[in-house]
């Protein structure tokens, strides 16, 4: 019975981590006011100013309002939670259990490299949500499906600006691989289906290869166009793709001309930029209808 009726002792070490929760858990300011009014009790106290139960009265009145605060932060910030929660099934049901996740990966390999990459890949993460937010999808350069997706979605007009200049693997390289054999399929689709395709080839030389290029897609419909590389800045030689004036792709390409990013986007700055420099481009190229 002496057992049962013995209350358990709690160590210090559980005090600390108790507190320690408290602390984390309340809003700074409830714990400024908490401070000020368990400071403005003993002033009052010690200087006489006010009776013993006068200045308790007075600590705790500063106390509640202050506890008061630190429950309305909290009913504040649960309901924007709730807010930002507020969207598509597969969202909420995700974002508790990517953030449980990556909290989790932290607390239980604390100081290894789990817990590193478990930031930086949360980072990462933050960053392409982030280049989503702004209308762009960027991808790595052999993954071109926004391009081939894209100009299977055209409807009405497709006007991109093909850079051909001399490379390590070839000039027309791009155009013989796997990508290039899908996307011109996709443009031989497109043009069956009346849209509207205008090519431009940013080219050095006028090689027979290229001259058979662009005669191929001359006689499948496309309105080409040719521009010597030289009589345009180095700015505009560029590889960029423009749909139905709605949606545009560009290439960050190699020191050595290969494409080694992918940038699909529907930012209305974005098309504005890709706009500009194509007709930049078709105000000097030779069109050969």
């Amino acid at each position: 019975m002496a057992l049962l009726l013995r209350r358990p002792r709690v160590g210090r070490s559980a005090s600390a981590l108790g507190y320690a929760r408290l602390f984390a858990h309340t809003d700074p300011v409830a714990l400024i006011g908490i401070a000020v009014s368990v400071s403005l009790s003993l002033a009052l106290d010690l200087t006489g100013a006010a009776s013993g139960v006068e200045s308790v009265l007075a600590g705790l009145m500063g106390i509640t309002i202050s506890l008061l605060v630190d429950s309305l932060a909290r009913a504040e910030r649960r309901f924007h939670l709730r807010t930002l929660l507020d969207g598509p099934a597969w969202l909420v049901q995700a974002v508790p259990e990517v953030v449980t996740g990556a909290r989790e990966a932290v607390e239980r390999h604390p100081g290894t490299r789990v817990a590193e990459e478990a930031r930086r890949r949360f980072e990462r993460f933050q960053q392409d949500i982030e280049q989503l937010r702004q209308g762009r999808i960027i991808r790595p350069g052999p993954d071109c499906r926004d391009l081939i997706a894209a100009t299977g979605d055209c409807v009405r007009e497709l006007d991109a600006l093909t850079n051909v200049m001399p490379r390590v693997s070839g000039e027309l390289s791009w155009w013989r691989g796997d990508v290039g054999r899908q996307y011109w399929a996709a443009n031989l689709a497109a043009l069956e289906r009346g849209v509207r395709v205008t090519r431009i080839f940013l080219y050095a030389d006028l090689s027979d290869e290229l001259t058979e290029l662009i005669e191929a897609q001359r006689r499948a419909g496309v309105r080409v166009g040719l521009l010597r590389a030289g009589a345009v800045h180095a700015d505009l030689h560029v590889n960029l793709v423009r749909w139905d004036g709605s949606a545009c792709w560009t290439a960050g390409m190699s020191a050595h001309g290969e494409i080694t990013e992918n940038r699909f986007s529907v930012d209305p700055g974005d098309l504005a930029r890709v706009a500009e420099t194509f007709q930049a481009c078709a105000a000097l190229a030779t069109f050969r209808d």
